[in-house]
């Protein structure tokens, strides 16, 4: 399990401190529209700081926080459809990835994508869809396990801000590519693109090859840019920080 912390958390208070703090940064940025949006994964800009969310707060504390974000976000800057908040629990849940990737605890990613790329896969729709569309998701699958080693090994010796980037980078990209990946199992292989939209297969394969392969990539990278600069920032304004640090809080 990593011993790398970004923020310091030992009390319950500064716990609940700072699942409000951040909430209230991602209320902020959830409310934010992306111009040329008017639903989707990147409508609004928690993507910006949930991954760093769930890397400070743990798996728990890092999903509640983001899930009151994007409640909160949502009802303050009303999306296209209600259904878009059923698809903003990839917030979330990739926040608890990247906190759980973090913290050397990679076998519960693993399983999340194995998961859901298998219920696409069985999906008889999907067979219409080019797997390129989702070329950036299995890569990212495919890095889970050399990410979880490299993160492994250097997370069990004394924090090293030099690393902390990648480390921070790795996280983010997972974590933001779960969130997308929830997004696709709502949409495809529970078919809420012909229950919610109306869509034909055709419809969503020109969706699926005009967008998705080059919108989400650029938007990640930006956000998993965004993280490892900011995360790193954070932890070298910590006190202590050359210390040796146990793992982060996990409530």
């Amino acid at each position: 399990m990593g011993r790398w912390e970004i923020v310091p958390i030992r009390t319950r208070s500064q716990l609940i401190s700072t699942v409000i703090v951040l909430a209230a940064v991602g209320t902020v940025l959830d409310s934010v529209l992306t111009p040329g949006f008017t639903a989707g994964v990147w409508f609004g800009l928690i993507f910006m700081i949930s991954p760093l969310t769930g890397i400070i707060l743990g798996p728990y504390a890092g999903f509640l926080s983001v899930l009151i974000s994007i409640l909160i976000g949502h009802s303050v800057m009303f999306r296209e459809t209600v259904y878009e908040f059923l698809f903003a629990i990839g917030a979330p849940i990739g926040a608890a990835m990247s906190g759980l990737l973090f913290r050397g605890r990679w076998k519960p990613v693993f399983l999340y994508y194995t998961g859901a790329l298998a219920a696409f896969l069985l999906t008889p729709v999907s067979w219409q869809l080019p797997l390129w569309g989702i070329w950036d998701c299995l890569l990212a699958y495919l890095a889970i396990v050399p990410a979880a080693a490299i993160i492994g090994r250097w997370t069990a010796e004394p924090l090293d801000l030099k690393r902390l980037p990648i480390v921070l980078a790795l996280c983010a990209l997972i974590g933001l590519e779960a969130d997308v990946l929830f997004r696709i199992f709502v949409f495809v292989p529970c078919q809420t693109y012909r229950l919610f939209y109306g869509f034909t297969p055709e419809v969503l394969r020109v969706i699926w090859i005009t967008t998705a392969p080059t919108i989400t990539p650029a938007k990640v990278a930006v956000s998993a840019f965004f993280t490892s600069s900011i995360g790193a920032s954070l932890a070298k304004a910590m006190a202590g920080r050359a210390r040796p640090m146990s793992g982060g809080h996990e409530a």
